[in-house]
């Protein structure tokens, strides 16, 4: 079935080599051409489902990050005692971030923009409700049956979670240069997520 007769897969086709482009070379720099080109589509097509290249990096930005929110609805954390919780949200968020480097690119390049285009999604802002209320059920289980301190900001939490796997990847050219270890290794990838969960476990003690 032709393009023109699949629109839908020509959206997908078009979100996908979007997602590319931005994450190669950053909202600035990316260009509608290359990315009508990669779809196999044409630029008028483009523009007629996705309005302009602003709306199609805004909806690049919520494709990404509705992909790691349904994987982790999918984890169902609620079912776990709270240290399985804990643990299995920290081993997915950080093997997410391994697995898909291209949402750590769209996400530095937005930074550069202050998240002018996230600030225009609304879907975006409303993926994370889910996520907080699931891992403040998790803290007050815990709290509960005392495993974990009492008084434990969810929002907080994750962004510690969230952070000590960003920017160990974000950064591992770096870091990995300037001591002189491939941080990327499988290895270095296993320690780090060691590490990342015993601080963590660590903070949440009683």
């Amino acid at each position: 079935m032709s393009n023109k007769r699949n629109p839908e897969l020509t959206r997908e086709r078009i979100l996908e080599a979007a997602t590319d482009e931005f994450a190669e070379k950053g909202f600035g720099s990316a260009r509608v051409d290359a990315i009508a080109l990669k779809a196999g589509a044409n630029k008028r097509m483009l523009y007629h489902y996705y309005g302009n290249k602003e709306d199609l990096f805004v909806a690049v930005l919520e494709h990404a990050y509705q992909g790691i929110r349904n994987h982790e609805q999918a984890l169902d954390l609620e079912s776990l005692d709270p240290d399985s919780a804990m643990r299995e949200l920290i081993r997915f968020t950080f093997g997410y971030f391994v697995d898909h480097p291209e949402f750590i690119r769209l996400l530095n390049n937005e930074n550069l923009y202050g998240a002018s285009h996230i600030k225009r999604s609304r879907r975006v802002l409303a993926m994370h409700t889910p996520l907080v209320d699931q891992l403040r059920q998790v803290l007050q289980q815990g709290e509960g049956s005392g495993v974990f301190r009492p008084g434990v900001d969810p929002i907080q939490l994750y962004i510690t979670v969230a952070g000590l796997g960003y920017f160990y990847l974000s950064n591992a050219a770096t870091l990995g240069t300037i001591f002189g270890v491939d941080l990327t290794e499988e290895e270095a990838l296993k320690m780090r997520l060691v590490h990342i969960t015993e601080v963590i476990l660590g903070y949440l003690q009683p």
